[in-house]
């Protein structure tokens, strides 16, 4: 390929980090909000959290693209451009994906967890925040690992909305040089290393979180010898 061939490739990958980021750290926000809100003492509270779970995780994302991009637009008179409604509709769908991690990680946390901050008189927050997240955001880190290559893979639907990203240029490639199998090596590599680099990060984020929980303890330092008390007489 030619040298600006290329650089519309690297365009495209630019753009493709682009929507994966603001989209990530969207579907993130959507994630704990919702999936906090699953385990929320109010029933109705759990209802709305639980009916736009369904919602979402029973739509197609290509589908909710179009929507949010070519319906949005003569319904409320107003147009999204393509990264901000690429953002919108991948971040709501990969989103209710992330709330039922994040539930699932909060009900998996010992109940006498819970007991404890109750018996310590903590408000919810200061449950959920002292107790239940610290030992529950650990275990949603592989999972969340998964989402997020699927969230990445995900991006390449963005293309039908004419956006610059990986896949977009990738094509434009190929039209240009007649060439396919050369061409979507290429692309197929790229995602590879985009995807195996966000392993790694989210590998060691992980075990950065769980650096001392459940650590044994030191075996140089032993515990006290508890102390008899004889009964005087």
């Amino acid at each position: 390929m030619t040298s600006g061939l290329w650089e519309l490739v690297l365009k495209g990958v630019w753009v493709t980090i682009q929507l994966l980021v603001c989209s990530a750290l969207l579907a993130a926000a959507v994630s704990f909000v919702v999936g906090v809100a699953r385990t929320h003492r109010l029933w109705i509270v759990r209802f709305l959290a639980g009916f736009y779970t369904e919602v979402f995780r029973g739509t197609s994302a290509l589908v909710m693209i179009f929507w949010v991009f070519f319906v949005l637009p003569p319904a409320f008179g107003w147009q999204l451009v393509p990264l901000w409604a690429g953002t919108l509709a991948l971040g709501l769908t990969y989103g209710a994906y992330g709330s039922e991690i994040v539930r699932g990680a909060l009900t998996a946390v010992d109940p006498a967890q819970k007991e404890g901050g109750i018996a310590l008189s903590f408000t919810p927050w200061q449950r959920m925040r002292l107790i239940l997240l610290p030992q529950a955001v650990p275990e949603m880190i592989p999972p969340f690992s998964n989402l997020l290559i699927e969230l990445l893979k995900g991006t390449a639907l963005v293309s039908i909305m004419g956006m610059g990203d990986l896949a977009f240029s990738g094509n434009l490639v190929r039209l240009a040089l007649q060439e396919s199998a050369e061409i979507y090596t290429y692309i197929l590599l790229i995602y590879f290393v985009i995807a195996f680099l966000l392993t790694r990060v989210m590998r060691g984020l992980e075990k950065r979180l769980k650096a001392g929980v459940g650590k044994k303890p030191d075996s140089k330092t032993r515990a006290p010898e508890p102390v008899v008390v004889e009964a005087v007489r």
